[in-house]
């Protein structure tokens, strides 16, 4: 009997450990479903995003093998959109960690962290560039590391030149096109002064753009910002001309929080749900990212293959 009540009083805690487990495991599933405002008990006043690798168009995330998707502006925005409308959520951290991206994209994430009602913070980690740099704009404060990478305001147009293969081949190249500009920079041609000067409008387009954003968002002016030449500094350096308003950890920007909101600070992060697949994909990314690497591009000419980066 004593051997019986022993098994019994063991299958009845294994039973309400497994049944805790799977509450635990419910309700952290169903925080993840809706966007951590449901199923959490922790409490929470503040969330954080994070912006990582070249940012890019949300066009679904490829396979673990094909390289890095960078992050996709659709999730991120999401993301903060969904903090704006959560009650418990009083400021917002923009984490990044960027070395730029698309613009309308990087655009795209600035103007949600500029609409949330309440303090943002922008808190750059190992890189704040170009495209980064852009969405750090739409926040109050910018904060980073004294070995952070931040800055590089500026542009890239570039075209592959094949006319020379082209010739060598015996390819011609030959397109019916309406419009004097609609074919400019296809890369089986050289390309003509005045397409030349076309498309570095387009170049010198995007740059006041990006001037125009940097000087209204940070408050800084415009011709401080052409004097970085599109320079990269480390964060003690870009603190001193003005591009970081201050120097810190992740502790400091908590203490920064708290002061914000009168409260201690306790940080949610708000991340959208994926899959497996797109899991492993993130992790080969994390992997393969690096400062320095590569940008995405921002425009494509339908006529050509003429590519313009945040850079």
């Amino acid at each position: 009997m004593a051997s019986d009540a022993r098994s019994t009083g063991k299958g009845l805690l294994a039973a309400a450990v497994i049944g805790a487990t799977a509450t635990v495991a419910g309700k952290r599933l169903l925080a993840r479903l809706t966007r951590g405002r449901f199923g959490e008990t922790e409490e929470y006043n503040a969330a954080k995003v994070t912006v990582s690798g070249p940012i890019t168009r949300d066009a679904g995330r490829p396979s673990p093998l094909s390289g890095p998707g960078g992050a996709t502006a659709d999730d991120v925005v999401e993301q903060i959109e969904a903090a704006d409308e959560d009650e418990d959520v009083e400021a917002l951290v923009v984490e990044l960690n960027t070395p730029g991206g698309e613009v309308l994209p990087s655009d795209d994430i600035r103007r949600a962290a500029a609409d949330f009602d309440g303090p943002t913070l922008a808190y750059a980690t190992d890189t704040c560039a170009s495209g980064g740099y852009w969405i750090a704009s739409g926040c109050d404060e910018l904060w980073a590391r004294d070995a952070s990478l931040v800055g590089s305001i500026g542009v890239v147009g570039s075209r592959p030149n094949a006319a020379g293969l082209a010739d060598k081949l015996g390819i011609s190249y030959e397109q019916f096109t309406a419009g004097e500009y609609k074919d400019a920079g296809v890369p089986l041609r050289e390309i003509e002064e005045d397409e030349r000067e076309y498309l570095q409008g387009i170049i010198d387009g995007y740059y006041e753009q990006f001037v125009e954003t940097v000087s209204e968002g940070r408050d800084m002016d415009p011709e401080a910002i052409r004097e970085t030449e599109a320079r990269v500094y480390l964060g003690s350096d870009a603190a001193e001309i003005g591009l970081v308003d201050e120097l810190g950890t992740e502790d400091d920007v908590e203490d920064r929080l708290e002061a914000l909101i009168d409260a201690e600070p306790e940080v949610r992060e708000f991340t959208p749900e994926r899959g497996i697949a797109e899991r492993l994909g993130i992790g080969a990314e994390r992997v393969a990212f690096a400062a320095g690497s590569g940008v995405a591009s921002a425009f494509t000419s339908e006529g050509g293959d003429v590519e313009v980066e945040l850079r």
